[in-house]
């Protein structure tokens, strides 16, 4: 886990409590490229999005979607991580 370990851990936890970390991993890898457009949206909305979210949380979003390879990660961590329920 190359991001913030915590926050992945705690992303994967709530998308595996709703049942949708196949439906969030399989919309990562169909996004590809364009995941990097999105992360240049989050930088952008950042300001507003801070309001919302711990500065944190939306800067590590913002890096996974720019980077193909934490995207990878976070989709294994997905499909493939330990979760509690």
């Amino acid at each position: 886990m190359a991001g913030n370990p915590y926050i992945w851990k705690s992303w994967a936890d709530t998308i595996h409590r709703w049942g949708a970390q196949d439906v969030v991993a399989t919309l990562l890898e169909a996004l590809g490229p364009l995941s990097l457009v999105g992360a240049q949206f989050v930088y952008l909305g950042q300001p507003l999005l801070n309001l919302l979210l711990p500065e944190e949380q939306v800067n590590a979003f913002a890096s996974l979607l720019d980077d193909p390879e934490e995207t990878r990660a976070f989709t294994h961590l997905l499909r493939d991580g330990m979760f509690t329920d």
